[in-house]
């Protein structure tokens, strides 16, 4: 079934269920939000929206009336879309279900990208058998579409839209975008889609496999490609800069900085960039099969020797089966590769192609048996879990906010610290120890930016040690409550007031300045007890080695600051397309190198069905969008290296914790190399230290 959404020849932008013909409004009806619509010429019809540079530029249409419109008999919004500039675009579409739609909740997302000229059908799974439901972030589009993920409120209701819009995000300068038609389509199939090698199925393309035979040939011939290009010669052991400038030997990796810029050093004295990959294992590379099994064209049977690739998971993040069966393609494939003794097979040759493509760091998440070979250097990861009391930030993705007043906390950090640094300790492969990741910090605007402290004085003092930290400092900063309520123009009569749980009234536009000056000194205090608690730890366990960070995804000023008083290096995951300057100056008021943990770019025409977190239009622009982002990375004078997530492509399935399926591989789920982005690698961290030594 197809219903036209935005037909250009018949002026239709929606077609309704319920809507008389005099309700449909037609894509002229499009109304700029900071930008232009005008209508396209010739009899194919269309509209051409010029975004003006401004936070969120948007055309958009509403339901007439308030009527919303019924898509229920319909699952996916494709869109045929052009980029007439010659610079490439990234736009976004959004659909609502109600009037309240904020981005996040009452709406669903979807993020596109087209190259300078180019064109594009996109799809979009909108109803609720879509991508999470069925334990996959996006789902295939028939040939010749790109799929995207639609994310935002799974309880998303298509019996009641109420708005459809297209929008930019802080565009420059003026740049347009135009829709060329518009179309209603009913969910399509999954069955079938993934085939014995976990491949799509409804796709070909350069590189795919087509039997065990081929599996083996290309393979082979990826090999004989890493022999004929060895390592960068100017390398020492270490993968520093063996020709550069001397530092002194300590027999550890450290940072300093030279000539105004940071930089680290290896065991031996050479300066140092860790270049990354992360991820580097044969492990969490499972999807779910339970309650799944049509989705996939072959899966071993009980005594297939490939049917020791299954495995089970209990711990799900999200998706429809929070337990289940699952089963690893990449592993099968490795088998097929190397046989039994693929594990050790693998680490050779995984390492020789780290090697060849210039990379000298293995990354968080990876296989420590790799990392620990001696071959490589590597960064330690470290997670403190325990009992202790959590903050929410009000940004709570992967969980709350550790809550470091409390004395289970310090427990809790001495013991992780102690069981995580025994096998590490000593080593002069490791730089160092990234401790947890992507922790509620907060996020953005001026509620984000003192969530935690907001958090906080939700909690009743009796419940959470932050709460009892906050009110002695208040009391020790006003002396009596109501000097407090005269400063907050709070309605505190007295500190029990305080101590239960308590909200601020109003937005935080309408909260006087010095409600959030104090909150956001706590969050200062929140960080600061937090990274001292385990810079002491960590530093007492094993002083050798560089505390590396928490790798901030969310973050505020407050915390940045706070992490460069008590870490060797500030750690952060930036999914941009490049490290742009003007964001990061905060770094040189730290003054503390920063490496970056996570960064990756995705494309859709070998057979993926997800980009990952920044999109390209091919493998080609994915490959230079690799050089380009390495190349900002060098030329910033704080930042010392960045790691690239990750090794292998994710299932098309979805990964068993949260159904990712991202093409963000330096291999496919073959294991076979994209020779665009390797070789974009290679050539890049040749030339590194050239690039980071001529860096202003």
């Amino acid at each position: 079934m197809k219903r036209t959404l935005l037909a250009f020849a018949s002026a239709a932008l929606i077609v309704p269920s319920i809507a008389s013909p005099a309700d449909e409004p037609g894509l002229r009806d499009l109304k700029g939000n900071h930008a232009v619509v005008e209508p396209l010429a010739g009899p194919d019809g269309g509209v051409r929206i010029t975004f003006q540079p401004a936070e969120w530029p948007n055309a958009r249409v509403d339901a007439p009336d308030g009527r919303p419109w019924d898509w229920r008999a319909t699952g996916v919004l494709t869109l045929h879309v052009k980029n007439p500039g010659r610079e490439p675009v990234e736009f976004g579409v959004r659909v609502d279900d109600d009037p309240r739609a904020d981005g996040i909740k009452h709406c669903r997302t979807a993020p596109g990208r087209l190259g300078p000229g180019e064109s594009g059908t996109f799809a979009i799974a909108l109803d609720k058998k879509g991508p999470m439901a069925l334990g996959m972030r996006a789902l295939p589009g028939t040939k010749g579409d790109r799929n995207l993920a639609a994310n935002g409120d799974e309880s998303f209701d298509l019996g009641h839209v109420v708005a459809a819009q297209v929008f930019m995000h802080a565009p420059k300068s003026p740049t347009a975008l135009e829709i060329r038609s518009a179309e209603l389509t009913a969910s399509r199939p999954v069955a079938g889609i993934v085939d014995p090698f976990g491949q799509y199925t409804g796709d070909d393309w350069p590189g795919k496999v087509h039997s065990e035979a081929d599996l083996k040939a290309k393979h082979a011939a990826d090999l004989a490609a890493i022999a004929a290009h060895p390592a960068p010669a100017d390398r020492d052991k270490y993968g520093g800069w063996k020709s550069g400038p001397r530092e002194e030997a300590t027999g550890f990796f450290r940072a300093l900085k030279r000539d105004g810029k940071w930089w680290l050093v290896d065991p031996d004295g050479a300066l140092f960039i860790s270049l990354g990959a992360d991820c580097v294992t044969t492990q969490d590379h499972s999807t779910i099969v339970t309650d799944r099994e049509k989705l996939f064209t072959w899966l071993p049977k009980e005594g297939d020797p490939l049917a020791a690739f299954y495995g089970f998971v209990s711990n799900v993040h999200s998706g429809p089966v929070m337990r289940g069966k699952t089963f690893s393609f990449y592993r099968a494939n490795l088998s097929r590769l190397y046989g039994p003794d693929l594990d050790a097979r693998w680490a050779d040759a995984t390492l020789d192609r780290l090697a060849s493509w210039g990379f000298n760091t293995i990354g968080n998440w990876s296989d420590p048996r790799v990392a620990r070979m001696g071959r490589t250097p590597y960064v330690a990861t470290l997670g403190i879990w325990g009992d202790f009391a959590a903050i929410a930030s009000g940004d709570d993705y992967w969980g709350k906010m550790r809550d470091p007043f409390d004395p289970k906390f310090a427990e809790a950090v001495r013991r992780s610290v102690a069981e995580g640094v025994a096998k590490t300790k000593g080593d002069p492969w490791c730089l160092g120890y990234f401790v947890d990741n992507e922790l509620s910090w907060g996020g953005g605007g001026d509620r984000g930016r003192i969530g935690l402290a907001l958090g906080t004085l939700a909690m009743p003092a009796a419940e959470s040690p932050a709460k009892r930290e906050l009110v002695v400092r208040l009391k020790k900063q006003y002396g009596d409550a109501a000097r407090l309520a005269a400063a907050w123009k709070a309605d505190l009569k007295d500190w029990q007031a305080l101590e239960a749980a308590w909200k601020p009234e109003g937005e935080p536009s309408s909260w006087p300045e010095a409600f959030h000056d104090d909150l956001r000194g706590f969050v200062k205090e929140i960080a600061r007890a937090y990274f001292r608690t385990i810079r002491d730890e960590l530093k007492e366990a094993d002083p050798g080695h560089m505390y590396l960070g928490c790798r901030f995804a969310w973050k505020t000023d407050e915390a940045v600051e706070a992490a460069g008083e008590f870490c060797d290096v500030v750690s952060f995951n930036i999914y941009e397309r490049q490290v742009d300057p003007e964001k990061w100056a905060i770094l040189a008021k730290v003054d503390r190198p920063a490496i970056i943990g996570e960064f990756h770019f995705g494309a859709l025409d070998r057979g993926m069905f997800h980009t990952g977190l920044v999109p390209t239009s091919s493998q080609e622009e994915r490959a230079a969008a690799y050089e380009a982002y390495v190349r900002s990375v060098l030329e910033h004078p704080s930042f010392v290296g960045c790691h690239w997530f990750q090794y292998a492509d994710e299932p098309i399935a979805g990964r068993s914790y949260d159904g990712e399926n991202y093409n963000i591989g330096l291999v496919n789920v073959a294991d076979l190399a994209y020779p665009e982005l390797t070789e974009a690698a290679r050539r890049v961290h040749a030339a590194a230290y050239e690039i980071r030594s001529r860096a202003k």
